[in-house]
């Protein structure tokens, strides 16, 4: 319970301007982009450096406040949610870029960075970081680690752990430690940086990033290919990397929009779309892009367009990004998934997604990141619908169940939050599960940091 005591303290740790406690402002920390979660948080607080998070979490955890870290509240699993009331921290105005270095191919951040402003700023010096979340406009990069986020280009190119050099991290009670560094090979004493990314926040607040940069790749081509069974599509991924060529990304794609790029005169129908880039030197995209061609006419693709222009590309992907956006405005209450399965059983993951969809009687389509086996099946809800909420429960509770039967993950990319508690234990060594409640009470004892989430009530 926030008093009058506790909002005196606050304001003389971040000012009274960093303070939000209107019932307006606190709807609007009240929810992230899943739609079936909402609580509302007792007081919001802006910190503006890790000092003043500091002081923020040495009085929460004296008085066992609870602490929901928040970004830029763009996940979809509750994660950001204060199930429990009590302090949103929000790093929103912690949104530096301390650093750029083009010599050692490394970038310093505060967690407040948007990513695309991050992207933005790599671009001037002919850099970039590959992660690409499809929340990539708003996501925050303190959200980013937090949730080892992935996206697209992760097939060639690995999600966000791959890049973590050093972090600085404010703990449980107000404790400011520094992991890692900036060197890409440091070998000394554990590996702490890399238990909070994708920790979701029940560790410690994130106050500062040092990245592994990349240089923009050369050049580009993307393939967007139609096949009439989505079994032969999901063969084809597998046959074009067994062929010895990493695309950077392969995407599975759904939707009307797609009907204006195909040949003329090509009906879209009941086909399944793969959308596919290459990238590097000029002459080894061209290469690539004939040699996946090649195995997609070898497949009996029903049609292949090949964008011939960069304006070609950008439309493309940007119609590839819309696509959750469609999605929700076509149903504002849906249960969204994110499995990922080994590339050699996806084609019968995909096969089984009808038959349990029937089963349940619901309908459920998919998009997803093909190359690397992360697949987002949607269940569209209608509003006020218990009995159907409860069949779309049911559905993808099977299809989690199905995933860890054949050698999958229950997350790929966007977290456990709320909606997966109860299947962690059953997708954890029961060993490996209780050193992680072992780490948490070391960390945090009191449980203040984003509680209720990743745990289930009996848990933590």
């Amino acid at each position: 319970m926030i008093t009058q005591k506790h909002i005196d303290t606050l304001k003389q740790i971040v000012g009274n301007n960093n303070l939000l406690t209107s019932h307006e402002d606190l709807v609007t920390y009240s929810y992230d982009a899943n739609t079936l979660w909402t609580s509302m948080p007792d007081i919001v607080v802006l910190p503006n450096n890790a000092d003043q998070v500091s002081g923020i979490l040495k009085l929460a955890n004296e008085y066992e406040i609870p602490v929901t870290p928040r970004g830029g509240g763009t996940n979809v699993n509750g994660g950001s949610i204060p199930i429990k009331g009590g302090i949103v921290l929000s790093t929103s105005r912690m949104n530096r870029i301390v650093e750029i270095n083009k010599t050692n191919l490394n970038a310093i951040v505060e967690p407040g960075v948007i990513l695309q402003d991050f992207n933005n700023a790599l671009a001037k010096d002919g850099l970039f970081f590959p992660p690409d979340p499809q929340s990539y406009l708003g996501c925050s990069m303190g959200g980013v680690v937090a949730e080892n986020a992935g996206g697209p280009s992760c097939l060639k190119y690995g999600v966000t752990k791959q890049y973590i050099l050093g972090l600085e991290v404010v703990l449980a009670d107000g404790s400011i430690v520094k992991l890692g560094g900036v060197t890409p090979k440091n070998r000394t004493g554990y590996e702490l940086a890399m238990l909070f990314t994708g920790s979701e926040g029940t560790l410690g607040i994130i106050s500062k990033i040092c990245l592994r940069v990349l240089p923009l790749p050369t050049s580009t081509k993307s393939i967007l290919v139609a096949f009439s069974d989505v079994t032969v599509a999901s063969d084809t991924v597998s046959d074009i990397i067994a062929n010895s060529i990493i695309p950077c990304r392969i995407e599975f794609c759904s939707g009307p929009g797609w009907q204006k790029v195909l040949s003329p005169g090509f009906t879209l129908g009941d086909h399944t779309l793969l959308l596919i880039q290459v990238d590097g030197l000029p002459g080894t995209v061209e290469i690539e892009a004939q040699q996946i061609i090649d195995i997609c006419i070898a497949n009996k693709a029903a049609d292949i367009v090949l964008a011939k222009t960069a304006d070609e590309e950008d439309a493309f992907w940007g119609l590839r990004r819309q696509a959750f956006a469609a999605f929700a405005h076509k149903s504002p209450i849906r249960l969204a998934g994110d499995v990922c399965l080994p590339r050699d059983r996806m084609t019968e993951f995909i096969k089984k997604i009808k038959e349990i969809s029937q089963k349940h009687n619901v309908n459920v389509g998919f998009t997803g990141h093909a190359g690397d086996g992360n697949l987002h099946p949607g269940i569209p809800l209608e509003k006020n619908n218990d009995d159907q909420l409860k069949r779309a429960r049911e559905c993808m509770d099977e299809l989690i169940d199905l995933t860890l039967s054949l050698g999958g993950v229950i997350s790929g990319e966007n977290g456990i939050g709320l909606e997966k508690q109860n299947h962690l234990k059953k997708a954890m060594d029961p060993v490996a599960f209780e050193l992680m409640k072992k780490i948490k009470d070391i960390l945090d004892p009191n449980h203040i940091m984003n509680p209720g989430k990743i745990w289930e009530k009996n848990d933590r």
